[in-house]
């Protein structure tokens, strides 16, 4: 764990300060609903929309379709392209998306946001939904991506559980990024369900699952009459239940268990860091979702010549890291990703 906590030798390298939360965003729930409760000032979205086909699902649960990403460029020559990834329950939209989006775009990226499987605006392109091992739709959009990045450097930024499909596709596909960052994303699945089902947690998870069941009934494709059934007879009153009823057996996977094992990166970031692409982890230890601990055993279970970085911090909250000078998480992410452009990656 030493390797891992604060990380002063990587901030300085990185000319990046320790993080300081701002008032009045004190502790880790007001850090992570800081975008919820107050309108982030954002620039009109000029993203340049491309459909990108990706096929059926596994299980055969929905059809071949296309997945929405919105393309945007800096001023003057891109140093490389981010493809950027939300979170459960996001969007290329989502405030805290487009805040990162900006800021690597200010570092002079170009950035490519993803509309997950089911996710708006590209809800009409695809049916069925999006898990945190999705290879077969990610893969695809990586290919379009580096042909995209034009012979720059094709890097990726994930939120939440946007990061944890980016950790599976570099372990499933060794090669297709040059670097990676990682925000408060989930290692262990089923650490993390446990984690939003705790009472204190009672109102996020029922605003996630609001959200996710309002995005899978909106399917324009449509729903299977069981599922259908389950979301408005019986809705699932926790995230593990939806990923049960919803989630894994659209993926292919025999249940929920199976599911939260396979998907979850933390035992094959350990047996198989030698294929990883240069990554950073960035987790708060205040995270009231994503439990640290699963972060903290990577940290500590790494070898010396891991190309994987941990960086932890004692607040931020869940992708909040609200400090003085804006988001110290998206400054860390373009920091990050610059620099491994500069040294050639």
């Amino acid at each position: 764990m030493s390797r891992g906590v604060d990380n002063p030798q990587l901030r300085e390298r990185l000319g990046v300060a320790s993080f300081q939360q701002r008032w009045p965003w004190i502790g880790g729930d007001l850090q992570t609903l800081r975008d919820t409760l107050r309108e982030v000032d954002l620039p009109h979205d000029q993203g340049v929309p491309i459909p990108i086909p990706v096929p059926a699902l596994p299980s055969g649960a929905a059809a071949a379709g296309a997945l929405l990403a919105l393309l945007d460029q800096p001023e003057g020559e891109a140093r490389g392209l981010v493809l950027l990834l939300h979170g459960l329950g996001g969007s290329s939209s989502r405030e805290g998306l487009r805040r990162m989006g900006v800021a690597l775009q200010a570092a002079g990226f170009a950035v490519l946001r993803l509309n997950l499987r089911g996710a708006d605006p590209g809800r009409h392109l695809a049916g069925g939904t999006y898990a945190a091992r999705c290879n077969s739709d990610l893969l695809p959009v990586i290919a379009r991506a580096r042909a995209l990045a034009a012979g720059r450097p094709l890097l990726g930024a994930g939120i939440s559980l946007g990061g944890t499909m980016l950790l599976n596709a570099c372990l499933a596909s060794p090669g297709v990024f040059d670097g990676l960052f990682c925000a408060s994303s989930p290692l262990d699945l089923a650490a993390c369900s446990a984690s939003i089902e705790r009472p204190r947690n009672r109102i996020y998870q029922r605003w996630l699952l609001k959200r996710l069941v309002r995005q899978t009934l909106a399917d324009p494709f449509g729903v299977s009459s069981q599922e259908e059934s389950t979301l408005l007879t019986t809705p699932p009153r926790s995230i593990r239940a939806f990923d049960s009823a919803v989630t894994a057996p659209r993926w292919g996977f025999s249940d929920v268990e199976a599911y939260y094992r396979e998907a979850s990166p933390l035992q094959h970031l350990l047996s198989h860091c030698d294929v990883m692409p240069p990554t950073l982890l960035l987790q708060a230890l205040d995270d009231p979702w994503v439990p640290a601990s699963a972060a903290m055993d990577l940290a500590e279970g790494l070898p010396p010549e891991a190309g994987i970085r941990t960086l932890f911090t004692r607040k931020g909250g869940h992708n909040g890291f609200h400090g003085h000078g804006g988001c110290w998480g998206d400054q860390l992410a373009a920091a990050w990703l610059g620099s491994l452009v500069a040294r050639g990656i």
